[in-house]
């Protein structure tokens, strides 16, 4: 869809700045029930380019990413006023390619939550299921596309922030190989987790904006890898699964709600047709036992490392005085854990279970192209629904595990499942072997191609 969108710019047939008018009048009317967007930029008909592989274009950005002169609160009192001073590298990037950032995104504040409930700035609703959670903590940046206020989004992921809301919303999300991505302009939640991300409406959107925003660059951080990226939107190639080797992964299915478990089944049977050999495959129980425990312990313990800069005594206010719960609840539990004593007895301990776990996944990954599985195990409850921290934190069991890895992973939508009278879209997660994420937006472009989703 993006590629059309810029091949009409290029011809002459749409006016760019037009384009983007109708994005800020649709914005206008339909983002005061959504609350998907926190920030309009008025001036972005103004800033759009009309050449470039992203001549054109309407971007939101997640309000952790920081875009030059506009907010970048991460949903916090914390930072409440701030405006960035610069543009992180994949804005730059965008901006480059022909895009304008249409707004500053929603998200659970400072990224730390599943179900977009904790912004300062209220929750967002899931436009295609009004009255539910769209999932988090990128969860403005998915209901922004779910809900046409633009043509693509920026996330960040650092458990699951893309996919969980991306198979929420009805909506593509991806989350590439660690360092594919520059972290550079991010503020942290984790940063030996987090990647940024793009959430589109179609796989072919995604694989465009990933081969603009990845690789490296004269001004990005250390962990980009030093290496050419493939132009993922020209070798998209959903005909590629045919030969390929999946694995059913049975765990995910045995923790993951009956209905949410046969729609992976079902996306597994459409790979056998187009080609694929599909067999189950076990990680083992304890992989997926030990995987949040581990994921939480090493969260929290960087996310408190990260917020000592939030002291207020240069900018913004002094986090724990202003924080929600959530937030506070992972600096004190990182403070904890951090404490010389302990580090033993927790941190180093996830550290080794963390090394574990990736050669575990990377194991299995030798006998398969991919793994398939549901994205989330159950589905979005209702807005303001009480949840225990133990059932909230369950939202992520699924998608830590290739974020411990440094796995590529994707959520593409695939059926809808009835809940309560509602139906609600449901993805499935696609995981590949870390730079090959070719492979898995291939094997995601194939699902979409099967897929009974219907937006």
């Amino acid at each position: 869809m993006l590629r059309e969108a810029v091949k009409d710019i290029e011809s002459g047939h749409v006016d760019p700045s037009e384009r983007i008018h109708e994005y800020l009048e649709k914005i206008d009317r339909e983002n005061p029930d959504i609350n998907a967007l926190i920030y309009i930029n008025g001036g972005a008909p103004e800033e759009v380019g009309s050449e470039g592989p992203l001549a054109g274009v309407a971007i939101a950005v997640k309000a952790n990413i920081n875009v030059e002169g506009m907010p970048c609160d991460c949903a916090s009192k914390t930072l409440e006023g701030y405006r960035a001073p610069f543009d992180a590298t994949v804005v730059r990037r965008i901006k480059e390619a022909g895009a304008a950032v249409i707004g500053i995104a929603n998200m659970d504040e400072f990224a730390a939550g599943s179900s977009g409930e904790t912004s300062c700035h209220g929750p967002t609703d899931n436009p295609r299921c009004p009255g539910r959670i769209p999932g988090g903590s990128s969860s403005g940046s998915a209901a922004a596309v779910a809900a046409g206020l633009c043509d693509a989004a920026l996330g960040s992921d650092t458990g699951g922030s893309i996919r969980n809301p991306a198979s929420h919303c009805g909506v593509v999300g991806f989350k590439p190989t660690y360092g594919l991505v520059p972290r550079q302009g991010l503020i942290d939640l984790a940063m030996s987790l987090d990647q940024i991300g793009p959430i589109t409406r179609t796989v072919e959107d995604a694989a465009l904006l990933l081969e603009v925003i990845a690789g490296p660059g004269e001004d990005v951080e250390g962990t980009v890898r030093n290496a050419e990226v493939p132009r993922f939107s020209e070798l998209l190639d959903p005909e590629e699964v045919e030969g390929m080797r999946i694995g059913l992964v049975r765990e995910f299915l045995e923790v993951s709600e009956p209905e949410i478990a046969e729609v992976a089944k079902e996306a597994a049977r459409a790979l056998e047709r187009a080609g694929a050999t599909v067999e189950e495959v076990s990680l083992g129980r304890k992989l997926v036992d030990v995987a949040l425990p581990t994921y939480y312990v090493i969260n929290y313990v960087e996310f408190f490392s990260a917020t000592r800069r939030f002291d207020g005594r240069r900018y913004g206010r002094r986090i724990e005085h202003v924080c929600g719960k959530e937030v506070l609840r992972r600096i004190v539990a990182g403070a904890a854990i951090s404490r010389q004593e302990v580090r033993g007895q927790y941190y180093e301990r996830a550290l080794r279970a963390r090394t574990w776990i990736r050669r575990r996944l990377l194991e299995a990954l030798e006998g398969y192209d991919a793994l398939l599985g549901p994205t989330v195990p159950k589905p979005p409850h209702r807005i303001g629904e009480e949840l225990s921290v133990r059932e909230m934190y369950g939202y992520d069991v699924l998608t830590v595990i290739p974020n411990l890895a440094g796995c590529p992973a994707g959520s593409v939508p695939f059926d809808t499942i009835n809940v309560d009278g509602d139906r609600v879209p449901c993805g499935v997660q696609v995981i590949a072997r870390p730079w090959e994420d070719l492979t898995a937006l291939n094997v995601m472009a194939a699902l979409e191609r099967a897929a009974s989703f219907e937006p």
